[in-house]
């Protein structure tokens, strides 16, 4: 998949170092941070540390650099998004969670929203299911962890029986591992890669910036 540059639309073909088992929270980060929404960010961790998924947010890397490229190249990085919203929030950090979610949804990443009773959803993500912050919020991302790992594999198969169409086939071995971080589903996507460039046609240079491309 050939990614652009979300400040002037180039080609982005910086390497981006893949963070496979990694989930991006999207929240306001600044004090004051709600308590329910400290309690909720507390509840999703501990449920993302038992299936091993490890979680950043916009403030775990610091670039010095300007931060919409850092922002994109965080969700460039990760295969799932999961959004904790407040209607305590204003409006500014509704409009910069959601910008960040269409970014996701727009590369191909997996998605969640958490919200509390109230908090209003805007309408081009009406359809986006979501989950309240209730006594059922346990249950409810234990089911969607479930699902997400169960479309994982659906995602390697997918990625398998498309082999015809190589580069269709690594977009989806390359979602499915970064995932679950199978080391067999990366050298999948390494045996097609390989198998794309003979020897006479491309020089090593070529080989390395295609790949850079399209995986880690």
């Amino acid at each position: 998949m050939i990614n652009y540059n979300p400040i002037d639309g180039d080609v982005y073909s910086k390497r981006i170092k893949y963070r496979p088992r990694t989930c991006f929270i999207m929240t306001k980060l600044g004090k004051p941070i709600p308590k329910e929404i400290i309690n909720m960010r507390r509840t999703v961790a501990k449920y993302l540390k038992n299936y091993k998924i490890e979680i950043i947010d916009a403030s775990s890397i610091v670039t010095g650099r300007d931060f919409l490229v850092k922002i994109f190249e965080m969700i460039l990085s990760v295969p799932l998004g999961i959004a904790l919203i407040s209607k305590k929030f204003n409006y500014k950090t509704i409009a910069n969670i959601f910008y960040e979610i269409g970014l996701l949804q727009a590369l191909g990443k997996e998605t969640l929203i958490i919200k509390t009773e109230g908090s209003n959803i805007p309408s081009d993500f009406i359809r986006t299911e979501y989950i309240e912050y209730n006594n059922k919020i346990k249950e409810k991302i234990s089911e969607y962890l479930k699902t997400y790992f169960e479309l994982a594999e659906h995602y390697e198969l997918l990625g398998c029986e498309l082999i015809k169409n190589p580069i269709t086939s690594i977009d989806y071995l390359k979602r499915s591992y970064l995932m679950t971080s199978e080391s067999n589903t990366k050298d999948k996507i390494n045996k097609i890669i390989s198998s794309l460039f003979s020897p006479e046609h491309f020089t090593e240079e070529i080989k390395k910036n295609i790949k850079n491309l399209i995986t880690s």
